[in-house]
């Protein structure tokens, strides 16, 4: 019988899973939980716990969540590609903000205010003065 992981294309992806599963099989045995104990707490079928320690692709993500759960490690796979810490996400978004800013005119008079003029928010402003 071949490993499930073996049908991606990605040696990557197949490394990665297999640590994955060797990782929650090391926690599983420090926390000595035999496989049968650990599976009926998890909801699945002793199988399944092997398959996904083996590194199998073919086990759900509902399965990883709940492993992850009954390991006490939610909170990890919670903070996986978390927006506020992807370097490449924040790079790419900080390369799309706007190299410059525009100041807008006045639409009464097509002109910039003059320093005794206040400029209308809307009705929009913080504390400062500072229009939203």
């Amino acid at each position: 019988m071949t490993n499930m992981a073996e049908k991606l294309k990605s040696l990557r992806a197949q490394r990665a899973l297999r640590q994955v599963g060797e990782n929650l099989k090391t926690a599983r045995l420090k926390r000595r939980m035999a496989i049968r104990d650990f599976a009926s707490r998890v909801g699945v079928s002793d199988r399944t716990i092997m398959r996904l320690e083996e590194g199998d692709d073919g086990v759900s993500i509902g399965t990883l969540a709940m492993t992850c759960l009954v390991l006490g490690g939610i909170d990890r796979l919670n903070d996986l590609f978390d927006p506020a810490s992807d370097g490449t996400g924040l790079l790419l978004e900080r390369d799309s903000l706007p190299k410059r800013i525009v100041r807008r005119r006045n639409r009464a008079s097509n002109r910039p205010a003059s320093a005794g003029q206040e400029i209308s928010t809307g009705g929009l402003s913080d504390d400062e003065g500072v229009g939203l």
